[in-house]
């Protein structure tokens, strides 16, 4: 029955927002099976814990593809400064030989 589930955490735990530790992990059962507002607490802690990871993680990719799209841009421009001395050397070598 609902009894002993229910009266397993005191009331007073809903509005702690510490970590709730040393109880037993109950990832295993779905939301429906008489959840607790503690546990949904918890839950939404955990989650918002994972938004905050990720947003940092978002950040971290968008400083590293601006690092990427300098690092191209300078790749580009020595690639277009090697075509133009090698067009200029082919071109020399071509008057040279009167080809």
């Amino acid at each position: 029955g609902p009894g002993p589930a229910a009266g397993r955490l005191p009331a007073a735990a809903a509005g702690d927002e510490g970590p709730v530790e040393g109880g037993p992990p109950d990832h295993s059962y779905s939301l429906s099976s008489g959840t607790t507002s503690e546990e949904l607490l918890r839950k939404l802690n955990e989650q918002r814990d994972i938004i905050a990871l990720l947003e940092v993680k978002m950040k971290e990719m968008k400083g590293s593809i601006r690092r990427l799209r300098l690092a191209e841009a300078q790749l580009r421009e020595e690639i277009r400064e090697k075509d133009r001395l090698l067009h200029a050397a082919s071109a020399g070598t071509r008057k040279r030989h009167g080809l």
